[in-house]
C-alpha cells in the first residue's frame, strides 16, 4: 500500500478535523446545556436539586466509563456508527422525559443521559489515534469540548430567555437543535479512511484488546497508572466543578447575567491548547513528545496556583484569572484524552490502543467528579461557590507538579532500561 500524498493529508485533515470537532461539539448539547439553569430553592434527600442532578449524570457518565474499558477497547471500526448512533438518540429521550416528568423526581433521568453519552469520545478518538497527524485532530478533537461546554450553555440560556421556555424543558429543546448537525458530522466521520502504512509504522497500529491484553498493560505500568490516575481523579474532579458551576463562578465575580461570557472565556483557552499542544505534533520521537508532555504537566499545574495567587492580590482581573485557570486545567486535562496515552503506546510499542487507557483513567476521573460534589454538599455548605474553586486550584497546583515529576522520572529510567536491553533480542522501542 503506497504511503498518501500531500494532497490526500490535508483532505483527510479537514475532513477528520471537521468531522471530530463537530460530532463531540454537538454531543455536548445532549449533556452540557442543563448547568445553566440553577433551580433555585429546589433540594431532595438535603441535597441541592442542581447538586443531584449533576450527581446523577456523573454517576451515569462513570459507570459508562466503567464499562468502556472493555466496549471501547474491543470495539471494531465497523461497529462504531451504530453505537454513536444509538447513544445519542438515547441522550435526547432522557432529556424529553426530564422535561415530562415533575420535579424533582425527575433526577433519575439525568443518570441514564450520563449513562448514554459516557462512551462516546472513546469511539470518535478511536477514528483518529494512530496516525502521524493525531496529535493536531485530536488536539482540536479536544478543543471541542472546551468551546462546546461554554457554547451549548449560551444556546441553553439564549432559549430559556427568547422563547419562555422552562428550566426543564430548555435541555431537551436545545439538544434537538444539534440532532441533524450530529448526524451529518457523523456521517463525514464514518467515510474517514483508516492509517495507512506510513501511519503504522511511525505510531504502531492500534488493535482490538482482549482481557489478557488489558491485564499485561496494567502489570506492566502499575505505578505510573496509578499516580497519573490518581491527578487525573483531582483534575477532573476540578475541571467538571468549575464546569458545572460556572455559571454560579461568573455571577460571583461580576458577570451575572452574561450569557456570552461562557463562550468568549472560552475561546482563548482552546485556541491557546490547540497551539501548544499541537506543535507535539511535530516532534517525530515519540519518546521526546511522551517527555514533553510531562513537562507541559508540570508548567501548567504550577500556573493554576500562581494565577489563583495573583487574582487573590488583585494583579490578576476576574476574567484573565478565569482564562488563566481554564488554560492551565484544560492544557493538563486534554493530553490524558488522547495524546499522552496515543504517544505512550507508540514510544514502548504497547499491543493494544489509547481507548483502553483513557477510559481506565477517565471511570477513575469521575469519581473524583463525584467526591467533590459530595464534599462541597456536606463538608462545605456554607463556603461560596468562588472561594471553595480557588481553594481547589492551590491542592491541583501542589498534586500536579509532585506526580508530574514523579512520572517523569519514572518513565525516563523506563525507557533508559529497555534502550539498554535491546541487545539481548528485546522489542526495539519506537522513539
Amino acid at each position: 500500500m503506497p504511503l498518501v500524498n500531500a494532497n490526500s493529508r490535508i483532505k483527510l485533515f479537514l475532513n477528520g478535523a471537521f468531522a471530530s470537532f463537530g460530532l463531540y461539539f454537538c454531543m455536548y448539547a445532549f449533556r452540557k446545556p442543563f448547568t445553566v439553569a440553577t433551580f433555585d430553592g429546589l433540594v431532595l434527600f438535603g441535597i441541592d436539586y442542581k447538586i443531584l442532578l449533576i450527581l446523577a449524570q456523573v454517576i451515569g457518565y462513570m459507570l459508562s466509563k466503567f464499562i468502556g474499558i472493555k466496549v471501547v477497547s474491543a470495539l471494531k471500526p465497523q461497529n462504531r456508527v451504530a453505537y454513536l448512533t444509538g447513544m445519542i438518540l438515547v441522550a435526547e429521550l432522557t432529556l424529553i422525559l426530564f422535561g415530562a416528568i415533575p420535579s424533582p423526581y425527575n433526577f433519575t433521568l439525568l443518570f441514564f443521559n450520563g449513562l448514554s453519552l459516557g462512551m462516546v469520545w472513546g469511539i470518535v478518538f478511536s477514528f483518529v489515534e494512530g496516525r502521524k497527524m493525531t496529535e493536531i485532530l485530536s488536539i482540536i478533537l479536544c478543543s471541542s469540548f472546551i468551546v462546546s461546554s461554554g457554547a451549548v450553555k449560551s444556546v441553553g440560556l439564549w432559549v430559556m430567555k427568547s422563547y419562555t421556555v422552562t428550566e426543564f424543558w430548555m435541555p431537551s429543546i436545545t439538544g434537538g437543535l444539534f440532532l441533524i448537525p450530529f448526524f451529518i458530522c457523523l456521517f463525514l466521520l464514518q467515510r474517514l479512511p483508516g492509517p495507512t502504512v506510513e501511519d503504522k509504522l511511525l505510531r504502531k497500529e492500534r488493535k482490538p484488546m482482549n482481557g489478557t491484553d488489558r491485564k499485561k498493560v496494567i502489570i506492566q505500568f502499575l505505578f505510573p497508572l496509578i499516580v497519573l490516575i490518581f491527578f487525573y481523579t483531582a483534575l477532573t474532579a476540578l475541571r467538571d466543578f468549575r464546569d458545572n458551576f460556572s455559571r454560579e463562578i461568573w455571577d460571583s465575580i461580576g458577570y451575572k447575567g452574561d450569557s456570552a461570557i461562557y463562550t468568549l472565556s472560552e475561546l482563548p483557552i482552546a485556541v491557546l491548547v490547540l497551539v501548544m499542544l499541537g506543535l507535539f505534533g511535530l516532534i517525530k520521537s515519540n519518546y521526546k513528545a511522551f517527555i514533553g508532555f510531562h513537562i507541559v504537566l508540570v508548567f501548567c499545574s504550577a500556573l493554576i496556583g500562581t494565577a489563583t495567587f495573583l487574582f487573590q492580590q488583585e494583579i490578576l482581573s476576574p476574567v484573565l484569572w478565569m482564562i488563566a485557570v481554564g488554560f492551565g486545567l484544560y492544557a493538563c486535562y486534554v493530553p490524558f484524552n488522547c495524546i499522552f496515552f496515543d504517544r505512550m503506546i507508540a514510544t514502548f510499542s504497547i499491543k493494544g490502543n489509547a481507548g483502553f487507557l483513557i477510559y481506565l483513567a477517565d471511570s477513575f476521573g469521575y469519581l473524583g467528579s463525584m467526591g467533590i460534589l459530595l464534599y462541597k454538599n456536606f463538608g462545605n455548605a456554607n463556603m461560596s461557590w468562588l472561594q471553595f474553586f480557588m481553594g481547589a486550584t492551590y491542592c491541583i497546583a501542589g498534586l500536579g507538579i509532585t506526580i508530574s515529576l514523579a512520572s517523569l522520572y519514572y518513565f525516563k529510567r523506563k525507557y533508559k532500561n529497555e534502550k539498554t536491553n535491546v541487545q539481548f533480542n528485546l522489542p526495539i522501542l519506537n522513539g
